[in-house]
């Protein structure tokens, strides 16, 4: 196989790994937020949202790899 193909192949898989990254980062968001414990009313310090630093930080990640998906759809 010569360079070229080599570096197609690679290519190739790059541009799959980069559309995988921010759906699976947006469904770990979402099972982070399922698995989360539900807000306890009479707490002093309840919230009524039960989003912690790990789902903040997985709905950003989602953000941050979507630029191939808006590539993809000729919005990007």
């Amino acid at each position: 196989m010569t360079m070229t193909g080599i570096a197609n192949k690679a290519h190739d898989k790059a541009h799959w790994l980069g559309l995988a990254a921010s759906p699976t980062f947006a469904l770990m968001a979402l099972i982070a937020t399922i698995d989360a414990p539900p807000p306890a009313l009479c707490a002093a310090s309840a919230r009524l949202l039960p989003i912690d630093g790990m789902i903040v930080m997985y709905v950003l990640m989602s953000l941050f790899h979507l630029p191939p998906w808006l590539k993809l759809t000729g919005r990007g």
